[in-house]
């Protein structure tokens, strides 16, 4: 089998057996045929039958050599920037067996018979009393350490975090890839795994976030938000803009020394023009819904701020780079160094809350090293986690009166409804 082979089939055999819960719970016999027809060789004393433990160790092999070959491509080249996707998007229409053409009652059913058995196949939250905010999100790695952190700052804030997630890792994170697994179509056809859709269709939500991904289109989220509108008509979106990574610059700097303020400032623009050409298509057509979680920005100024030695503990820009374990970035993808999961949390926070970090008072319970991040360095992930929001013309956030509450907040007595600041 030849090297590309084996990738592509570890790839869908990655997917397959992901998606329908194979590490959560054991497979149907049903699923277990259709691995068999899909991954013939995974029958390996060829009764015919594919058995449970077959399957398990069909699954390791390949994805052992993919993750060799993956991890090889990934410490020289990062993400893949280019790749193929289905021309059923240029269509005015999905296919009619998209599941959100069905009925919520059809949608859930669809999902009981794929979920995980520890998992519910509805999920929701009891109406919001104070200021949260009921959240569906899909994701991929570069939102994870915000997914994360996101409820622990809630909790310290005094607001019950609601938030539930459909994620993967890279492009399988991505709203275009999250929308095709859900209803079942192009690369997923006949295997629908409505996870969230489920959710939307038979409970009540106030939002959705999204994490970006590379030749993203105003389609691939239109498509959730049309859905989420029709069950959810109040629904406003979130998409964040990500951050600066070393493929901008074509080529690896040798030396950290490099990196200045003007170049993260020119890096930061280029990153929000790119996001612009999908979110001005999407504010254009859902006025006053959709908005921006700024961490892009919100990485340029503590990269900013490092560079003028306003980061304590901090030891550099990019482990890639400079070889420091706590730098802002650790690897050729972009992913974030120790510590900075707290400002993504808090760019999330500041958004969806209309709130500074700032005000937090009571401690928060982010768990690991207590004595890093330094409370100096987490003071400065807050304000400038506060000042990215707050200077982003899309982040529906202002605060000119400087007292760390949205001014919206004030017109709409405190209610969580900041967004209207941003037109």
């Amino acid at each position: 089998m030849k090297p590309a082979t084996i990738t592509l089939v570890a790839l869908v055999a990655s997917c397959l057996f992901t998606t329908h819960g194979w590490s959560q719970s054991a497979p149907t016999k049903q699923q277990l045929e259709k691995w068999h027809k899909q991954f013939p060789a995974a029958d390996t004393n060829r009764d015919g039958t594919l058995s449970p433990e077959e399957a398990t160790a069909y699954r390791k092999k390949l994805l052992g050599r993919r993750g060799k070959q993956s991890n090889t491509n990934r410490a020289t080249q990062g993400a893949p920037r280019q790749f193929k996707v289905d021309a059923g998007w240029d269509q005015p229409r999905f296919p009619d067996e998209a599941v959100c053409y069905k009925t919520p009652a059809e949608i859930k059913a669809i999902y009981e018979d794929v979920k995980p058995a520890n998992q519910n196949t509805v999920v929701s939250f009891p109406e919001p009393t104070g200021r949260e905010r009921r959240i569906v999100a899909t994701g991929h790695s570069f939102m994870a350490p915000g997914f994360n952190t996101l409820p622990k700052i809630c909790k310290a804030a005094g607001i019950q975090p609601m938030l539930y997630t459909h994620t993967g890792g890279g492009i399988t994170g991505s709203a275009r890839y999250k929308w095709e697994q859900e209803n079942g179509i192009f690369q997923f056809e006949g295997s629908p795994v409505p996870k969230l859709l489920a959710s939307i269709s038979n409970g009540d939500w106030d939002a959705m976030m999204f994490g970006p991904y590379f030749n993203d289109k105003p389609e691939y989220y239109s498509c959730w938000i049309d859905f989420c509108l029709k069950f959810n008509p109040d629904m406003k979106f979130y998409l964040s803009d990500a951050w600066p990574q070393l493929y901008q610059l074509g080529e690896n700097p040798t030396s950290e020394s490099f990196f200045t303020e003007e170049v993260f400032e020119r890096l930061g623009t280029e990153r929000r023009t790119m996001s612009n050409e999908v979110v001005d298509v999407l504010r254009r057509k859902y006025p006053d819904k959709v908005f921006v979680l700024p961490t892009s920005d919100a990485m340029v100024l503590a990269a900013q701020a490092y560079l003028r030695g306003d980061l304590p503990g901090i030891e550099g820009v990019h482990r890639v780079i400079g070889g420091k374990q706590r730098s802002l970035w650790k690897d050729q993808l972009g992913h974030l160094g120790p510590g900075f999961e707290r400002l993504e949390g808090y760019v999330f926070y500041a958004t969806l809350y209309g709130e500074s970090p700032e005000q937090i008072k009571n401690p928060i319970a982010f768990g690991g090293d207590a004595s890093f991040p330094s409370p100096e360095l987490d003071q400065m992930f807050r304000k400038i986690a506060w000042q990215a929001v707050t200077e982003h013309p899309y982040s529906g956030v202002k605060d000119e009166d400087g007292d760390g509450t949205s001014d919206a907040h004030h017109q709409l007595g405190n209610r969580t409804e900041g967004q209207t600041d941003a037109k």
